[in-house]
């Protein structure tokens, strides 16, 4: 019965966001709380919340202060010359755009943390789909699933909970795990190359030069309005709109126009009075050795990006109300994030506390054919999909993984085998409703987590299965 209602739970949730029926938010606490009583638990739905918003709470505080830090280093320019590196790259090319939006999000991957891919990716990326009115799922869906298979890095955390689970060591997994993860790798440029091919298909195709052409047309069509509205008024005539021909309408040549290209086609304004160039490199350092620091593990990542949000506030702004208009920027994002994230404990708390997980974990190794013994490592990748979707990475690595394991072990497959083709699913992974990181990138990117969903989940589950195909070719899993 608690099998049947887990998975009715979850169908329901899907369901309904996907459908725009309820916002996300309310869906992850009005759910669960309602199947909690369907269960017949509704009386223990306070202890389930605390303890999922208890086993949340780190999270939370960590997107808080990671949003106010990198919300600070965009304000001051840290990443301007990345966005302007990525546009001189792409050139107002949808289809060179979504190959950069994959390529940067797998090298910001690197440092193991999916939030900050994900601020870091959609805070360079965005104005430019915003500006060329590209499709905003393409771009989350590419950063989610780039960031899926960089997930598996060693310190991303999937490759150190089955190490941790079945006793075993992280490299010994992870390296020979490197082909097939490069095989997907691919497969997720190679989507990009696609679907910016179809995004240059619909929009035509563009370049540097006509984006910058509309945008003096335009700005010549308002400065022209201006100047009728200021000398007419109401009454100077039939008030037409047309604008006028003139050689004259701004202050410099042609030649120092075309010079000023490059700097009037900016994705942030290049005049902001947020900018701190003086302190670039003080800014770089700490961003460097606070991404070092998490990698290191030299302290827990909710305090480094605790410390570093108040550094980062303190030296580029060191006067009060300068500091706390920069929390207000940021405050829509913030609040945004971390009320998904402590909604999203509802969900988790419910379906742990009541035992839902565990009884939908042993149903699907139970459904398992006899015969499908030796293939054991196949059928984890396969189970890997879905089992991470609808549950956390310690529920599946540490509740499912072991029992699999075992399961596999009787009949000759080896632990490593199995803890490689759990790998499988984790660009399916970061799309799912119950990782938090994945509200920092729809949150964001001002996409609705319904479209996110339905857009992403067919391609993700299709490089799933091509890194799972990979490593039964090169004899991995």
């Amino acid at each position: 019965m608690l099998t049947i209602l887990g998975f009715a739970m979850i169908a329901t949730f899907l369901v309904l966001i996907m459908l725009k029926k309820m916002s996300p938010i309310a869906a992850l606490v009005l759910i669960p709380a309602l199947f909690c009583v369907f269960v017949g638990k509704g009386a223990k739905l306070g202890d389930y919340v605390i303890d999922g918003v208890t086993s949340l709470a780190p999270t939370a505080a960590m997107l808080m202060f990671a949003i106010v830090y990198f919300g600070v280093m965009i304000d001051v320019g840290l990443f301007d010359p990345v966005v302007r590196g990525i546009l001189k790259f792409a050139k107002a090319d949808p289809m060179r755009i979504v190959v950069g939006t994959a390529v940067l999000a797998a090298i910001v991957s690197l440092d193991g943390d999916g939030s900050t891919t994900f601020m870091i990716t959609v805070s360079a990326m965005y104005p430019l789909y915003k500006r060329l009115k590209m499709s905003l799922v393409v771009m989350t869906g590419i950063a989610a699933m780039a960031n899926g298979v960089m997930n598996t890095l060693p310190w991303g955390g999937p490759t150190a909970r089955a190490a941790t689970a079945l006793k075993l060591d992280a490299s010994d997994i992870f390296v020979p795990m490197i082909p097939a993860l490069a095989v997907g790798l691919l497969g997720v440029f190679v989507l990009s190359y696609v679907l910016g091919k179809r995004e240059r298909k619909r929009l035509g195709v563009l370049t540097l030069d006509e984006i910058l052409v509309d945008e003096k047309a335009e700005t010549k069509v308002e400065e022209t309005e201006t100047v009728l509205v200021g000398a007419g008024g109401p009454g100077s005539g039939s008030g037409s709109k047309t604008p006028v021909a003139t050689g004259a309408s701004g202050s410099g040549t042609d030649a120092e126009d075309e010079a000023g290209d490059a700097e009037r086609f900016q994705v942030l304004d290049p005049n902001r009075a947020t900018l701190r160039p003086k302190l670039y490199w003080f800014n770089a350092l700490l961003t460097l050795t606070l991404l070092t620091s998490m990698i290191m593990e030299w302290l827990p990542i909710p305090v480094l990006f605790l410390i570093g949000a108040a550094l980062a506030l303190t030296v580029n702004f060191p006067h009060i109300p300068d500091q706390k208009a920069r929390l207000a920027a940021h405050a829509d994002n913030v609040l945004n994030v971390s009320g998904m994230v402590f909604a999203a404990a509802v969900f988790t708390g419910v379906l742990q506390g009541t035992g839902m997980v565990d009884h939908m974990a042993r149903w699907m190794v139970d459904v398992i054919p006899e015969g499908m013994g030796p293939h054991m490592a196949l059928v984890t990748g396969v189970l890997s999909l879905p089992l991470t979707y609808f549950m956390s990475n310690d529920g599946f690595y540490f509740g499912v993984l072991p029992v699999l394991a075992e399961a596999g072990a009787a009949h000759g497959v080896t632990p490593l085998e199995m803890a490689r083709a759990s790998l499988v699913g984790q660009p399916l992974h970061m799309s799912s409703p119950l990782v938090p990181a994945v509200y920092v990138l729809v949150g964001m990117a001002k996409v609705e987590f319904g479209d996110h969903t339905r857009f992403v989940v067919k391609w993700a589950a299709l490089t799933c299965l091509l890194i799972l195909g990979a490593g039964l070719l090169f004899g991995i899993i």
